[in-house]
């Protein structure tokens, strides 16, 4: 943003009226220079339409997913700005916010199994199924995913997939309408975000919902498909040098399990594990290696199971459905 952009950024919130009154910009001025740090992801009108009352990001995640989080990033002005998060993220950012997670234990969000992996199964709950959850929402929309976004300009990339190729950030309710209107993600069916579900689970992604039981409503807005190499929540893990087990994740119900007479070791899950969670080891009597699941690091998301080329891994339920707040069997 330039100078004139700092100055309506700071003078928010506030209608297009009381900016101009606090700026002494004439209205049309700042009606324009808001519209431009909306589209820009700076500035979050109250209604997405009408765009007469904005705020600025209420936090510096908002900020961070916003203003990378979008199709409109000029490719070599990109690289640049991705280039600041990441730096500004492995100074301050990261630490920082690693070190509070460490400290509060906050569980904001929560692992939902992989339903390839839980598909059929009679403990299932609606809430932690991830097509059900999606069917719950009235409009769905999809967005590059921020922090791919960060390791494709200004990293080496994600291992597990091609964000410029497949977004994978699906955004629900207000989410879906923010970036409709502001022209940063596309809209998409029900059917196409259900294709999506599926390459996302092939891919190796761990889907996320927030820590609740709710399916849809107010803070309900995104599904993030997260994985270790690139998103927030193993970053502020690795720039705090805290376990993994400390993430802000909570992990699901589920856990995996490993059949070891199917088992040949061929380490296909241990390379796909986001959470150090399973490792091979050599059975006494037995030629070959074998996975073995370390329970305390396991989530729950599946992408071991869904990737196992011998069908040797299943996830059960190991928690009570109360373990998501708000759940009922």
């Amino acid at each position: 943003m330039d100078e004139e952009g700092a100055i309506v950024a700071a003078a928010l919130p506030g209608s297009v009226e009381e900016v101009a009154s606090k700026t002494g910009m004439s209205i049309e001025k700042v009606k324009r220079i808001l519209d431009d740090l909306f589209f820009k992801g700076v500035a979050f009108p109250r209604d997405f339409k009408a765009r007469d009352y904005f705020r600025f990001a209420r936090d510096i995640i908002q900020l961070h997913d916003a203003t990378l989080a979008t199709r409109q990033l000029d490719p070599e002005r990109g690289r640049e700005f991705a280039a600041l998060w990441r730096e500004f993220g492995e100074k301050e950012y990261y630490p920082k916010f690693g070190q509070l997670i460490k400290a509060t234990g906050m569980k904001v969000w929560r692992v939902v199994p992989a339903y390839k992996a839980v598909k059929g199964s009679p403990d299932l709950l609606p809430c932690e199924d991830i097509r059900e959850i999606l069917k719950a929402n009235s409009r769905i929309a999809v967005v590059p995913c921020s922090c791919r976004t960060v390791s494709r300009l200004a990293g080496d990339g994600c291992r597990y997939t091609d964000e410029a190729e497949t977004w994978h950030c699906i955004q629900v309710g207000r989410g879906a309408e923010y970036v409709i209107e502001r022209g940063s993600g596309v809209e998409i069916s029900l059917d196409e975000a259900l294709r999506l579900i599926d390459k996302i689970e092939d891919d190796g992604l761990i889907h996320t919902w927030g820590n609740t039981a709710e399916m849809s409503g107010k803070g309900l807005t995104v599904n993030c498909n997260c994985c270790s190499d690139c998103c927030e929540f193993f970053m502020f893990l690795k720039g705090a040098n805290i376990p993994v087990t400390k993430a802000a994740l909570e992990k699901s119900r589920w856990q995996a399990f490993v059949d070891e007479e199917k088992c040949k070791g061929c380490q296909t899950c241990v390379e796909r594990c986001h959470f150090e969670a399973i490792e091979l080891y050599k059975p006494e009597g037995s030629r070959r290696y074998k996975a073995r699941v370390i329970a305390e690091n396991c989530f729950g998301c599946g992408v071991c199971a869904t990737g196992c080329p011998e069908g040797a891994i299943t996830l059960k339920a190991v928690r009570p459905p109360e373990h998501i707040p708000g759940a009922v069997a």
